[in-house]
């Protein structure tokens, strides 16, 4: 009987240079999360066995970075920046094994920078840089953490603003969710019951009743931080 194994290889084009390359993925089966943080962190029963560590897929030749969520596409001149600032510069090392907390940190911001580079949109974005962020928080880094939830924030508000996460997997509920709580985790309290209110406001008409219970579990914590903080000041 043949042994499964969690990891298997996957083979891809790079989209850049075109060269054949192999990564690992997780099987879904033995994805197992334990438990869910407020902003959607996953922690899973085992460490090892992290899907966002095979998250992205690295072109072992020419150093382009990439997830499954970037487009195809690639806009006018940005071909030409990636060659100019990314593999003219890269030296030739392979992502493409077994992985660990480290790897998944370096593919990550590797990924980040080319999808700035070919201004990919800001949800891919975003999702990159909250995913730094929960790699740190893992790790109990909260400075870094801190940093990337900033950023992925900045990167959630731009999406929201022109609307660029229509067509992805991501609803505009869950954008203004993540805005609301990335905004509380960054101590922006007024922004955050801004954007969990808007979220609120369309309980009658939404599909997506978990994410507004969520929405009101986090204003009634923010309200409860509040009146803490007043009865203290007394």
């Amino acid at each position: 009987m043949t042994n499964i194994q969690p990891l298997y290889n996957k083979s891809y084009k790079c989209p850049l240079c075109c060269q054949t390359f192999s990564t690992k993925k997780m099987r879904s089966r033995f994805i197992k999360v334990s438990h869910y943080d407020t902003d959607f962190c996953p922690t899973y029963f085992s460490d090892e066995l992290n899907p966002i560590f095979y998250f992205i897929n690295i072109c072992p030749s020419c150093g382009y970075s990439f997830s499954n969520a970037f487009l195809d596409f690639f806009p006018p001149n940005t071909k030409n920046t990636l060659y100019d600032q990314v593999c003219r510069h890269w030296v030739t090392q392979d992502f493409g094994g077994i992985r660990k907390i480290e790897d998944a940190i370096k593919t990550l911001k590797l990924a980040a920078y080319c999808a700035n580079l070919k201004k990919e949109k800001h949800i891919t974005v975003a999702g990159l840089y909250i995913r730094l962020a929960w790699m740190y928080r893992s790790m109990g880094l909260q400075k870094e953490e801190l940093r990337f939830m900033n950023i992925a924030l900045t990167e959630y508000l731009e999406s929201y603003l022109i609307e660029d996460y229509q067509g992805t997997q991501v609803s505009e509920l869950k954008v203004l969710y993540l805005i609301g709580e990335l905004s509380r985790r960054t101590k922006r309290t007024e922004q955050s019951i801004r954007y969990f209110s808007k979220i609120i406001e369309q309980q009658n008409q939404s599909n997506e009743p978990r994410i507004i219970e969520m929405a009101k579990d986090r204003w009634h914590d923010i309200r409860d931080e509040q009146n803490i903080q007043r009865h203290q000041a007394l």
